[in-house]
């Protein structure tokens, strides 16, 4: 008999909890929530597994036991909860932490019912006869009186609707719920209450062009298809890189190999990098599956979420296309993960659990021996080593559907532009002419900037000042073009202050702004060509729910000409009226401390380049730098990834960075700079015992964060590098016992996408 249950809460930093199962209590089953006491509070958690006997050190006296079950059966699968279980280990937090990430919202408390209802009147067969006996006399008798003319209205209304209506619509036609409660009472009209599903794709709108069936593919993603689907039918764990160019037809073969899964009795999960993809990815895979489709991101309304959540744990959902945290969705027959541009940052989570999406699906197909295809035109250097060195499967598709070619990419020398057109030029003249040229022609435009705001930094002339985030590290971004609008901003802790008059240091009068966002593009781009339709997608510009996909939407119906924004616009989307592409300030990303600066902006140039050019017209891509030799610009100007990947691979082994080895980035945090380096040269000195003096791995370190404070605290950095990921983990979490004052002040990163 089970007397103690081991249970994940979702509290940050918490490892699992023992609660004891009353006298003449059944154990919960595994997965089932249960309400336990913390302290002085009530939460609800996940039973995770069954103990024979209390923890070394704690009595049976000692264990609480937990307060109430809430369910009878296992709410999440037990394989998302063990996934969870692992996902805390691997990037080093507590299972508080990844627990939260499988329970859906509304369904972390001991509410009863977190569905939304409705109430709906239907007329009743009396209520029908007597409308038809249009008699008085029967209304009297029915009702104790003759019924008034609000009442017989309502009758009418209700007679035209069989099914019934529900009662909000009818209060819009002026029958209130106390007409309806009376007819109620007289037995001529029914109230019954109804589940109401919130529907998330009716609120996004988007739609896609019919796809046709007979569509014939290309002879490379024939053999891609051929090959997959072979991998998929053995049912056993395989990873498959699908290595294809922009606008090359992956999105096509996912379409064809979800639907070989599904003939096959198996489930679908479809991850894409960023909320703005779903919209369009859910609306062609609705298109192909109906209502088979589930979707699962945090754009949602926690209504939506826990519909969608509950619809896919009920079994009745054959495809879920969600976000990273779709990883965790209750699917019980996967039989194929497909990752979308796999390469994505926006696949790290940057709180804890520190997980990357990616990663936790492969784990996941493993688990479920299921096929896990990651797809991208410029992989992860750790996706590609992967499929270089034999443990991934490499497919590839060399070239766009129909032939199409890529974009001719031009590169413009802004030095040059510099000294030619002056040092405030934005835009050059190549650029400003292939602008004009396309609008001519009624043909589209997307220019990226990968930097929001108006101006980057203000400056003093006198003392050289600049006007400083008081909570962090950086300069305030000037955002808004007008004086009346214009307000200096911090895009980390999101401090704002009017823009001063006056240096905040020396008092003078001659402040100057510097630098530019895509606020600042976007303006001179409408100086510059006052007749086009131009708007901006950035995340200033975007807040509304709802506003990114009706604006993307606006686009592709070319109701505008051109589209200023972030790498926000330069991923997965398919513009195919887009001939020209410009990038202003390519190498805005080179000068980070970053050992992935070069990676990322080769991917986000080569990305950006594949907007153009995908429908029948040919495109073209212009790029803007001050430094055209840099390898990373150079090979994505040419869309030679292998080459890339060669040049890069030679300056992380000389560095010896992942992919060769493992990182893991550790942050100590402090009130002052001397508390923080402290604190990290005492957990740096216990790795070092532990191992970090090379013998096992190598601890470097500490020293001062690259963005060394933020939101109030100091931040110390040192990283832990080695081949043995667990020895480096389990080392970490040593040192961070003996220190546990600290937990709550260190960050653990391993696998870091960002090392700032």
């Amino acid at each position: 008999m089970t007397r103690f249950i081991a249970v994940a809460v979702p509290v940050p930093t918490l490892d699992l909890l023992t609660y004891r199962v009353p006298a003449g209590t059944s154990a919960p089953p595994l997965g089932a929530r249960v309400v336990v006491p913390i302290g002085t509070r009530a939460v609800t958690g996940l039973v995770v597994s069954y103990l024979a006997a209390p923890p070394p050190g704690m009595t049976e006296a000692g264990v609480k036991p937990f307060t109430k079950a809430l369910d009878d059966h296992s709410f999440v699968p037990t394989p998302v909860v063990e996934l969870a279980r692992w996902t805390a280990e691997y990037y080093a937090a507590g299972v508080g932490d990844a627990i939260t990430a499988v329970l859906p919202p509304k369904t972390r408390d001991d509410r009863a019912d977190a569905h939304k209802h409705r109430r709906v009147a239907a007329i009743t067969a009396a209520g029908l006869g007597l409308l038809d006996a249009a008699d008085d006399a029967a209304a009297a008798s029915t009702t104790g009186r003759g019924l008034t003319a609000r009442q017989r209205e309502a009758l009418d209304i209700l007679r035209g609707s069989p099914d019934g209506l529900a009662t909000a619509v009818l209060a819009t036609r002026g029958v209130g719920g106390a007409v309806v409660a009376r007819l109620a009472r007289s037995g001529l009209v029914a109230v019954r209450t109804e589940r109401v599903e919130r529907d998330p794709f009716a609120a996004s709108g988007f739609t896609v062009p019919p796809v046709d069936a007979m569509r014939r593919l290309t002879g490379e993603q024939m053999s891609a298809l051929e090959r997959l689907t072979a991998l998929s039918e053995a049912r056993a764990f395989r990873v498959a890189l699908l290595h294809g160019v922009t606008g090359s037809g992956k999105t096509e073969i996912y379409l064809r190999l979800a639907a070989a899964v599904r003939r096959a009795r198996r489930q679908v999960l479809m991850l894409v990098p960023e909320i703005a993809l779903t919209p369009a990815v859910s609306a062609l895979f609705q298109q192909a599956f109906g209502r088979e489709v589930a979707v699962q991101h945090s754009g949602l309304s926690d209504g939506e979420r826990h519909d969608q959540w509950q619809r896919i744990r009920a079994g009745d959902i054959g495809v879920v296309v969600g976000t990273r945290s779709a990883v965790f969705a209750p699917l019980e027959q996967v039989g194929l993960i497909i990752v979308d541009e796999e390469h994505d940052s926006s696949y790290k989570q940057d709180e804890s659990p520190r997980y990357n999406g990616r990663d936790v699906a492969i784990v996941r197909g493993q688990r479920a021996d299921a096929l896990v295809v990651l797809g991208s035109a410029t992989p992860s250097m750790e996706s590609y080593h992967h499929a270089m060195t034999g443990k991934y499967e490499r497919i590839v598709l060399e070239r766009r559907i129909q032939d199409r070619p890529l974009a001719t990419v031009t590169v413009v020398d802004m030095r040059e532009e510099y000294a030619t057109e002056g040092p405030d030029v934005i835009v050059s003249r190549a650029l400003r002419d292939a602008i004009t040229l396309r609008l001519e022609r009624g043909e589209q435009a997307v220019v990226l900037l990968n930097r929001r705001g108006y101006s980057t930094s203000v400056f003093c002339r006198q003392c050289a000042g600049t006007v400083d985030c008081p909570n962090c590290s950086v300069s305030l971004v000037v955002h808004g073009a007008g004086a009346a609008t214009k307000r200096a901003r911090c895009h980390y802790c999101n401090y704002s202050v009017r823009v001063p008059g006056t240096c905040p240091s020396c008092a003078a009068p001659y402040l100057e702004q510097a630098g530019y966002g895509t606020e600042r593009v976007e303006a001179e781009i409408v100086r510059l060509f006052p007749t086009a339709r131009v708007a901006r997608v950035d995340r200033d510009a975007i807040r509304r729910r709802g506003s990114l996909d009706a604006l993307l939407m606006t686009f592709k119906r070319r109701e505008l000409d051109l589209l200023v924004g972030t790498q926000m616009i330069a991923k997965g989307h398919d513009f195919p009226s887009v001939t020209l592409v410009g990038v202003i300030s390519a190498d805005v990303g080179l000068g980070m401390a970053d050992f992935r600066a070069g990676e990322r902006t080769f991917q986000l140039l080569t990305q950006v380049a594949g907007r153009a050019g995908r429908g029948e017209k040919p495109g073209a891509a212009i790029v803007q730098t001050l430094y055209p030799d840099h390898y990373s610009i150079r090979l994505a100007c040419r869309q030679d990834y292998p080459a890339f990947y060669e040049r890069e691979l030679h300056f992380r082994t000389t560095m010896r960075y992942p992919p060769l080895v493992s990182l893991i980035n550790t942050i100590v945090k402090a009130k002052t700079f001397a508390a923080a380096m402290d604190d990290a040269a005492d957990l740096a000195a216990r790795l070092r015992a532990d191992g970090g003096d090379g013998t096992a791995f190598r601890v470097l370190g500490p020293a001062p964060a690259p963005l060394g404070r933020l939101r109030g605290e100091y931040r110390v950095q040192f990283l832990v590098k080695g081949l043995n990921r667990r020895r480096m983990r389990d080392a970490l979490a040593a040192a961070l016992a003996a220190r546990p004052d600290l937990a709550r002040r260190t960050t653990v990163d391993v696998d870091p996408l960002s090392v700032l």
